[in-house]
């Protein structure tokens, strides 16, 4: 097929030349019989579009060739029927059992740290005893991520999740004063603090604001080992209709604003919200200005 014209495309903030679309065009033509993911996967590797942490994205590059296909610029392979899902066995990683009542100074603990998750097994249990006590609950995280358990020697406290930033928040987009372009090539280095529990039962006056301190200093380096690459900023969003922000303000995060409470669902639908305070915390000095800057025929 000839691509038409020869405009280039733009998808995911990767800018494809004519010739490029091309030569995408004609190695799908020349495997007919390549499954989607694995064609995907291939077309990754010629095109070198990969993550910051080196991995090919293949969710967009599948997005991609979609609109290829719709704009009738090529042919996809038929979808394959996925296999049928097996049932998990149902988990007891926590019983719903009284946990004593932990009320004390925060210089009377064990010294608080922070536990990275590695596990499948201790994963179960954080999931399920965010999913337990957290306001929201939990449903799982995908995508760059990484979970953290609170420590006082071995006992528990509670759970911390980082993961993946807000596409489009105007008041932190402001903040950080980057372009459209710099945004979409550095969005991944802002991490989201998007679950922070003190189990109910863990009573300790400036407990909350001492991890975030401890969150702050080792999350770079937590991220780099875990992904691949440093995060330069983390951000959070605060419901003020239930709480103020203090362990954040304690922490010496910034309180940059709130959200508008209207947010893309997706192209054509839209979802409706309460208004939440967003708070920021820089990781290094020059952090926004990196965030700023967008490197010279970037592909990544």
């Amino acid at each position: 097929m000839e691509v038409m014209n020869t405009r280039g495309w733009v998808h995911c903030g990767r800018e494809f030349s004519a010739a490029e679309i091309a030569d995408l065009c004609a190695t799908v033509a020349w495997l007919p019989g390549l499954p989607r993911q694995e064609l995907a996967a291939t077309l990754c590797e010629h095109l070198a579009w990969f993550t910051l942490s080196g991995t090919p994205k293949i969710h967009a590059c599948l997005e991609f060739l979609e609109r290829l296909r719709v704009a009738g610029l090529l042919a996809l392979p038929a979808l394959r029927p996925s296999p049928p899902r097996r049932c998990a066995p149902p988990s007891a990683a926590v019983e719903p059992v009284a946990e004593p009542l932990v009320h004390c100074a925060l210089s009377a603990l064990a010294p608080v740290s922070l536990e990275v998750v590695r596990d499948a097994a201790e994963g179960a249990q954080w999931d399920a005893l965010v999913a337990r006590w957290h306001p929201l609950g939990f449903q799982g995280a995908f995508g760059y991520r990484l979970r953290y358990f609170i420590l006082a020697g071995d006992r528990r406290l509670g759970c911390v999740l980082l993961a993946g930033a807000a596409r489009a928040v105007a008041v932190r987009d402001r903040w950080i004063g980057w372009t459209a372009q710099a945004r979409r090539e550095n969005l991944a280095r802002v991490v989201n603090n998007s679950r922070f529990l003190i189990f109910p039962h863990v009573r300790v006056a400036h407990l909350a604001s001492h991890v975030l301190g401890q969150l702050a200093r080792r999350a770079r380096a937590d991220w780099l080992d875990h992904w691949g690459f440093e995060p330069l900023l983390l951000e959070t969003f605060v419901d003020p209709r239930h709480y103020a922000g203090t362990c954040y303000r304690a922490a010496g995060w910034q309180l940059l604003g709130e959200t508008s409470g209207r947010g893309l669902a997706r192209p054509g639908q839209s979802y409706q919200s309460t208004p939440r305070q967003v708070w920021v915390k820089p990781l290094c000095a020059d952090g926004r200005d990196r965030l700023c800057a967008v490197p010279g025929n970037s592909r990544s």
